[in-house]
Formats: structure tokens, sequence, C-alpha cells
């Protein structure tokens, strides 16, 4: 299995895998395994990516 939160980088998109509400987000930083994401819907959030695995989200 990928680990997909080490390839995220800043303007990377993504989803929540347990929280579709907050919508798609755009990666800020990801800094020591700390993904910054702002969501439309939520705000900026903190995601420990060790314990979230965050679903980067394909707009091609």
């Amino acid at each position: 299995m990928t680990d997909i939160n080490s390839l995220l980088t800043p303007g990377s998109l993504v989803r929540h895998p347990t929280e579709p509400d907050w919508g798609i987000g755009q990666v800020q930083s990801n800094v020591g395994g700390r993904i910054t994401v702002n969501f439309p819907n939520q705000g900026k959030v903190v995601i420990v990516g060790r314990r979230i695995s965050l679903e980067l989200e394909d707009l091609a």
C-alpha cells in the first residue's frame, strides 16, 4: 500500500475520508507528517498523516 500522504504537496486537492461534508480541500503544507488542508466547509485543519489517509482528488 502506498502512503499517499507522503506524496501530497501544496496545491494538491484532497478529501477527508470520514468527513465528506467538508468538501474538496487544498493542501497548504506537508511537514513532518502534519498536513495542513484548507477545506471550503470547515476551514484550515491540521491532519496527522499517520492517523488519517487523505484521498487524492483527481479533477482532470
